[in-house]
């Protein structure tokens, strides 16, 4: 993406007006450790994101019960947007490191209407994320050898088929998406949330972060998947703490990765 532009592109240009820095590996334990200190400080307004996004997921399991291969995309769709969704909550943690008390208004005041790159680049998710739903289904449905109604279903017929290559084609297609999803918004979000600067401008922020430290934010990919795989496994309850406790360590990784003292705070 970074080559596609000319040097002068006016987004590249303000993307490079934020310094990255280089990480060590095991600092994604860091962030999780902070993220942790932050939501057991201020715990109603992360409790509330957990709640309401553990809703969204059980909702989704009552509408799509017997249409797994439906609720498997689905659920993969809203990790994606997953960020977006946070961002009230790299308020609160914002405001945790200036010393204030923040609340629920806190995070609910991240959504304004005057943060227009804010609903823009969710927007953008929300596209992608439904792109992934549909393709995702459309594979399922198509190739599978017999009707996937069920977990149960989908983990015989597509996980453990003995034969066959849906399995191995709905993960690379899934990784295909993700992978420049989560590279551009992996400080995106926070930047807009804090700086003026525009959608564009960054994504490739978080592109240049990601090229500087390609080990850490693998290592950091796979924790933010893993520990919300685990959260799923009881009845999405554990959704509840981690949801807000990743998206408190999320607002960490921005910090120890980008240096935004040269650019203007928004107004």
């Amino acid at each position: 993406m970074l080559l596609m532009l000319q040097h002068d592109h006016p987004a590249l240009v303000e993307s490079r007006v934020f310094a990255t820095r280089q990480v060590a590996l095991s600092q994604p334990l860091a962030w999780l450790a902070r993220g942790w200190a932050d939501f057991t400080r201020c715990p109603l307004p992360g409790l509330l994101h957990g709640l309401a996004v553990t809703a969204f997921g059980l909702l989704l399991l009552a509408l799509a019960r017997d249409r797994f291969w439906l609720l498997a995309g689905a659920f993969t769709g809203f990790l994606l947007v997953a960020p977006i969704v946070a961002t009230g909550l790299y308020a609160v943690s914002r405001d945790l490191e200036q010393g204030l008390q923040p609340g629920i208004a806190t995070a609910l005041r991240s959504w304004h209407p005057g943060h227009q790159r804010l609903v823009l680049f969710g927007s953008l998710l929300a596209l992608a994320g439904s792109g992934w739903v549909l393709t995702s289904a459309a594979l399922i449905t198509r190739f599978a050898p017999m009707p996937v109604g069920s977990p149960e279903d989908f983990l015989r017929v597509v996980v453990l088929a003995p034969q066959g290559w849906l399995f191995e084609a709905w993960l690379v297609l899934g990784a295909l998406l993700a992978a420049p999803l989560f590279a551009s918004s992996v400080v995106a979000i926070p930047l807009l949330l804090e700086r003026r600067i525009g959608v564009l401008g960054a994504v490739l922020a978080s592109w240049r972060v990601v090229l500087a430290n390609p080990a850490p934010l693998a290592l950091w990919a796979a924790l933010l998947l893993a520990l919300t795989l685990l959260a799923m496994a009881p009845l999405l309850l554990g959704l509840v703490v981690v949801a807000p406790w990743l998206a408190h360590a999320s607002w960490h990784a921005y910090r120890d990765l980008v240096d935004p003292r040269l650019a203007q705070p928004r107004g």
